[in-house]
C-alpha cells in the first residue's frame, strides 16, 4: 500500500529509509468499498487521501438535485476539500469511491507535525499545491473558452485510461456537457480517426 505513495513522492523528491518509516506513522490505511462515501458535504473534512488503489470522486448536488462533479481522483493521485480540511469548515462537496478503493489519511494536525518531522514534505507538498493550483486555473479557463469537443479530447490524450473506467454520465458531468452531447462527440471524434 505504501509503495505507490513512495514512488509518486520520490518523483518529485528524495527521501532517505529512515524518512519513509516516519511517513508511514502518519497515514492511516482505509478501504473503502464502491458507493462508501470518504467525505459527506456539510461536513468537516478530517482527512487528505491518496489513492493507493481504485477510484474516487468529489462532487456536489445542486438544488435540483444534478451531480457536479469536481475531480476524479485514480491511483497515485491526492484528494480532499481543501478549506475544510485546512480551515475546518463545512465541506462544499462529498467525496465517494467508485470501485472498491484504498487509501492513506492524514489529519490536519498529522500533516503539520509531518511536514516539521520531515522538512522535505513540506517541499514536496508545496510542489504538489502548485500543481493543483495551476490544473485547477487551467481547467477554469478551459470551461468557458474551449469547446465541448476540445474538452473531451483533452482528457481522452491526456487520460484515456481514465476515461474507461468512468461512466459516460459522470464524464459528461465532469465537462459539464449532457450525456446526449458527450455521446454525440465521440462518436464524431471515433469517425475523425477512422
Amino acid at each position: 500500500m505504501y509503495d505507490i505513495i513512495f514512488k509518486h513522492l520520490e518523483e518529485k523528491v528524495t527521501l532517505t529509509q529512515t524518512e519513509k518509516e516516519i511517513i508511514k506513522t502518519f497515514f492511516k490505511p482505509k478501504k473503502l468499498k464502491k458507493k462508501q462515501f470518504l467525505l459527506v458535504e456539510g461536513h468537516v473534512c478530517k482527512y487528505m487521501a491518496f489513492v493507493s488503489k481504485g477510484l474516487l470522486k468529489a462532487y456536489n448536488i445542486d438544488d435540483k438535485g444534478n451531480e457536479h462533479i469536481n475531480q476524479f481522483t485514480p491511483e497515485g493521485w491526492w484528494t480532499s476539500d481543501m478549506s475544510s480540511f485546512f480551515r475546518g469548515e463545512n465541506a462544499f462537496y462529498s467525496i465517494d469511491a467508485m470501485e472498491d478503493t484504498e487509501v492513506l489519511l492524514i489529519t490536519s494536525e498529522d500533516f503539520d507535525k509531518l511536514t516539521v518531522q520531515v522538512p522535505v514534505m513540506d517541499r514536496y507538498f508545496r510542489l504538489l499545491f502548485q500543481n493543483s493550483l495551476i490544473t485547477k486555473e487551467r481547467r477554469l479557463i478551459s470551461s468557458y473558452t474551449h469547446t465541448a469537443e476540445e474538452k473531451y479530447r483533452y482528457i481522452l490524450e491526456n487520460n484515456p485510461d481514465l476515461i474507461k473506467r468512468i461512466p459516460q454520465n459522470l464524464l459528461a458531468s465532469y465537462l459539464g456537457l449532457s450525456p446526449e452531447t458527450l455521446s454525440r462527440l465521440k462518436k464524431n471524434v471515433i469517425a475523425a480517426q477512422k
